[in-house]
């Protein structure tokens, strides 16, 4: 079954600044935490304030959607309504 790779980066909002921050420690590790998740990162880049650069591994296409499940009903799917995604979606393996 092939893995499920995102990789890219974030755009938050100058006023959301504060609120991602603040949130995003807690988002890190329930993600960390779900079924299937293999690897979760989600970093501030220091040479670009507001962007954050995220890479993520899913065992699987259905680990994969839960997490974009959950995230969506989730408190941290609120707080980051307003961040531009800039993300590229690939499979690997078999």
């Amino acid at each position: 079954m092939p893995k499920f790779i995102l990789s890219g980066h974030i755009i938050v909002p100058e006023p959301d600044l504060k609120a991602v921050r603040e949130a995003l420690p807690e988002h890190i590790e329930k993600t960390r935490t779900e079924e299937g998740c293999l690897i979760f990162k989600v970093e501030e880049n220091s040479a670009k304030p507001g962007q954050f650069d995220v890479y993520e591994e899913f065992k699987n296409k259905a680990a994969f959607e839960f997490h974009q499940a959950r995230v969506q009903a989730s408190e941290w799917g609120q707080i980051s309504r307003n961040i531009k995604r800039h993300y590229k979606i690939n499979k690997t393996g078999s």
